[in-house]
């Protein structure tokens, strides 16, 4: 596991330098109390999901949702995939 300390607004990008293109960015957006709101920037084609998701879409649900036993195979319908616009506006 790599572990990286970002502040606010400071990101973290995933891809290859080669392949000039980003694959994913990930911006710490706000940090209040023990939250922190991440951001993440990808193709609309690369599904992101929160651990407890994947795991279920997976056939992994054991409920603690850190995908210990690794098993399974996806059997659930294609995931959905959230716009980034959506994904940082809070519920009112």
């Amino acid at each position: 596991m790599l572990v990286l300390t970002r502040k606010n607004r400071e990101s973290v990008v995933i891809g290859r330098p080669e392949d000039l293109e980003v694959v994913l960015e990930i911006t710490v957006l706000e940090i209040e109390g023990g939250r922190v709101r991440l951001g993440f920037t990808a193709d609309t084609k690369l599904p992101i999901h929160r651990r407890e998701v994947w795991d279920r879409i997976n056939g992994n649900g054991n409920g603690n949702g850190n995908g210990a036993d690794g098993a399974g195979v996806a059997k659930a319908a294609p995931a959905r995939v959230v716009p980034v616009a959506t994904m940082s506006a809070r519920p009112s």
